[in-house]
């Protein structure tokens, strides 16, 4: 269920900033990653990393952001594809599998180990903060994010999916 409201969730998001000016998305702002793509981009990069964590393969980054920030719609077509593919591993994984320890190597080189479980429910959370900060800076803007609530996602999204 959680795999599936986080696409919801950045469906909704990336729908909004889709219908912004031009170029807003990606203006640079006091952020930590500098602009709402940019914010994303660092996102769906963890995404990708812990994606590999979970086929136990190495991820090949050396940082948690690209070099060069990706175009709006660019980023939402590989964002959506990554949700399709969390969606379709969690539907697969065993109870086993879930509680499954896998050992890996963080960005920095470091050895860390977690379950198969712990890393979906840190990849959901790790976005749902990201998503914060984007719906801060739409704030900031002078535009009103989409409502990307659990209890909403229940209320609405699950129910249709």
């Amino acid at each position: 269920m959680l795999t599936r409201y986080n696409a919801w969730a950045n469906h909704r998001l990336f729908n909004l900033l889709a219908s912004l000016p031009p170029g807003e998305p990606s203006a640079k702002r006091v952020t930590g990653f500098g602009s709402m793509v940019n914010t994303l981009n660092h996102a769906y990069v963890v995404d990708i990393i812990w994606k590999a964590h979970l086929e136990s393969r190495p991820h090949g980054f050396t940082s948690r952001i690209t070099e060069v920030e990706p175009l709006l719609p660019e980023l939402r077509e590989a964002q959506t594809a990554v949700d399709r593919w969390y969606i379709d591993y969690a539907l697969m994984l065993t109870e086993q599998a879930h509680d499954e320890a896998i050992p890996f190597k963080f960005v920095d080189g470091g050895a860390g180990i977690m379950t198969r479980g712990e890393m979906l429910l840190h990849v959901v959370n790790h976005k749902t903060y990201h998503r914060g900060y984007v719906a801060d800076l739409l704030y900031q803007i002078g535009s009103r994010p989409p409502v990307m609530d659990l209890p909403v996602f229940l209320r609405d999204g699950e129910r249709r999916a």
